[in-house]
């Protein structure tokens, strides 16, 4: 299904973008395309995904398409794919997302699997990619935008077969299934039956997408024996009628040489649920040994992925309570282990854990590290000691610490090839703000939690206290920078996006804080030297401090920032104020993360996401005024 629906929405894209074009008097707009074929899953290992992704690929290419392929991704590298697609789509064009390997459908989430995904039944479940957090980063607005998602994997349910819902895609995008929702898909000998179906039809030049679908459906029928069904999702505004592909002279020769039709010969199907997670047991055994795999675990985490796969479940009462029960246990030590830990100077000006919910007594406005920059940080890492803490602002026992910053002034943005980040501008802070000396952390957000102020958030694994709340969408950082303020009555909110750049910067001009060079030991970053962890971020304060004693504003977690997200900074403010939309979709997000690589610790580096969507990397570091 994925592969018909990926040769429909090519040649949609393509004939509907050269049409425009030709139009316009203009050249056919840029088209990128992410290629992914993983096959080496440990525990279903798959013949032609590979292949398949590297045939989409080189067709792809000869179409004029900037085509970025991998293979055998697991969840982090699959996740900075991503990310890195989205940061080149940002300039315009059509984008398309072709990817072949295992994958389910469970519920309304259509789960792409990394190669480590697996190993248990629930591992599909907490590491797989969902379609829905990829089509919103691909759906900000940009020129030209017509987006093509092609899925060639089965999308069945292991878990409740029942239990599967195809939701509509967002404006401007199709996606094209491989086969019906609650199906499998086949393999051939060489490629699956929709790619080669696909890669059949799309030889025939001067077809419309409608003509093309309609082959590689005819052709996958014919080959299954009418056991797969292609399916297609259309988003508002797709235009799915008006797509034709009109490929040029040069090309429609080349698909129609004798290399072209010796790679996509109708397939002979070997394989007829080669692509989908299949039950070894029957639907109760698997589930109860679903249950074994979790009933121990001291995860909230492992018992929601249950209930998400069986969410009335024979075990699902049990579920909820063994929730319920680990999240009370964690709670209920906070208020005695606080005041245990909290240094004396800190101690001082907060009020008992026990009084959290009431405004504490106003902390003087001087409280605040002084205006100049501290002295250039150690060459190891700084620890969590009396003097990293000296000066800090805490409004509350549970509260953010926060750092108070002067106004100045900074040139704002690079000259790099990144049209995001251009052109730079002088942008002047006219007023002194304080800002969080570390990223929110989950313990913080867990008091918001407690105090019924913000939501429970699923962060995978066993996050420790100290470790970046992450997981979070922009609206749900909105939502605690609220409650701080009330439980304050101080004014808590996000940085704009110039003060944190303002910030991170720490008075310095180079592409980093620490010089023009990328350097080990200065950020968490998979390239930045330990401490690093794959799956999760290590702890707020690892690594050194900035110049004006901020830690880990390069690395750890994208942060949200206030403002929403435009292209580039031309007609940017040249003060420090929130550079804002009505009805904005797409908010900013600063300072990359750990999964990510060292280009993007600049100080520069800035990309968007979707305000109402959470995703795994995405934090936040709040900021109040001084005033």
């Amino acid at each position: 299904m994925w592969r018909n629906l990926w040769l429909a929405v090519l040649l949609g894209a393509l004939a509907f973008s050269c049409a425009a074009a030709e139009q316009k008097g203009d050249a056919r707009p840029r088209r990128l395309a992410l290629v992914i074929g993983n096959a080496s899953y440990e525990d279903h290992s798959l013949t032609n995904a590979t292949r398949d992704a590297a045939a989409t690929g080189e067709l792809l290419s000869r179409l004029g398409f900037e085509v970025m392929t991998y293979e055998n991704l697991d969840r982090a590298r699959m996740n900075e794919a991503v990310h890195e697609f989205n940061r080149r789509l940002a300039a315009g064009g059509v984008g398309l997302l072709y990817f072949a390997g295992h994958a389910m459908q469970v519920g309304k989430s259509t789960l792409l699997l990394p190669v480590d995904a697996q190993g248990s039944p629930a591992a599909p479940i907490t590491q797989g990619i969902d379609l829905n957090g990829i089509l919103a980063g691909m759906s900000v607005p940009r020129s030209d935008q017509v987006n093509l998602v092609v899925l060639d994997t089965c999308l069945n349910n292991p878990y409740d077969p029942a239990n599967v819902s195809i939701v509509q895609p967002p404006s401007r995008t199709i996606v094209a299934y491989a086969t019906a929702p609650g199906t499998y898909a086949a393999d051939g000998t060489r490629h699956g039956a929709y790619t080669a179906a696909l890669l059949r039809a799309i030889a025939q030049p001067g077809r419309n997408m409608e003509g093309v679908l309609d082959d590689a459906a005819r052709f996958v029928s014919h080959a299954t024996e009418g056991r797969q069904v292609p399916w297609i999702a259309e988003g508002p505004a797709a235009a799915a009628s008006e797509f034709q592909f009109a490929p040029s002279a040069a090309q429609a020769s080349d698909s129609g040489n004798d290399h072209s039709r010796s790679t996509t010969a109708t397939e002979t199907v070997v394989a007829f649920q080669s692509r989908g997670i299949l039950r070894k047991d029957s639907n109760e055994q698997y589930e109860l040994t679903f249950w074994e795999s979790i009933k121990d675990s001291t995860y909230p985490s492992d018992y929601e992925a249950y209930l998400k796969a069986y969410p009335n479940g024979r075990f699902a009462t049990l579920a909820h309570a063994r929730i319920d029960r680990l999240r009370a246990s964690a709670a209920a030590p906070k208020a005695q282990s606080q005041t245990q830990t909290q240094p004396e100077h800190a101690r001082a000006a907060a009020p008992p854990a026990s009084s959290l919910m009431a405004p504490p007594a106003p902390a003087p406005a001087e409280k605040s590290v002084a205006a100049s920059p501290p002295p250039t940080p150690a060459s190891k890492p700084a620890l969590k000691t009396a003097a990293s803490t000296a000066g800090e602002i805490k409004d509350c026992a549970t509260c953010p610490a926060l750092v108070a910053l002067p106004g100045g002034t900074f040139e704002m943005g690079s000259n790099s090839d990144d049209p995001a980040e251009r052109p730079v501008h002088r942008v002047s802070i006219g007023q002194p703000f304080a800002i969080g000396k570390y990223e929110v952390t989950v313990e913080q957000w867990n008091a918001c939690a407690d105090a019924s102020g913000c939501p429970r958030i699923d962060i995978e694994g066993n996050p420790s206290k100290s470790t970046p709340v992450h997981n979070l969408s922009w609206d749900d950082a909105q939502v605690y920078v609220k409650w701080l303020s009330k439980t304050t009555g101080k004014t808590y909110r996000l940085p704009t996006e110039a003060e944190w750049e303002y910030a991170a910067r720490g008075g310095t001009t180079t592409t980093y804080w620490w010089g023009n060079e990328m350097r080990k030991g200065y950020a968490d970053c998979k390239d930045c030297g330990e401490p690093w962890r794959k799956d999760s971020p290590v702890n707020v304060g690892s690594f050194m401090p900035n110049p004006f004693g901020l830690f880990d504003m390069n690395g750890s977690v994208w942060e949200w920032v206030a403002d929403c997200w435009h292209s580039s900074y031309k007609g940017a403010p040249a003060d420090a104020r929130v550079w804002d939309e009505a009805g904005c979709p797409m908010r900013v997000i600063r300072g990359g993360s750990w999964p990510d690589g060292g280009a993007y610790m600049q100080s520069s580096t800035r990309f968007k996401y979707s305000a109402s969507v959470r995703q795994s990397q995405n934090g936040l570091r709040v900021a109040r005024d001084m005033k």
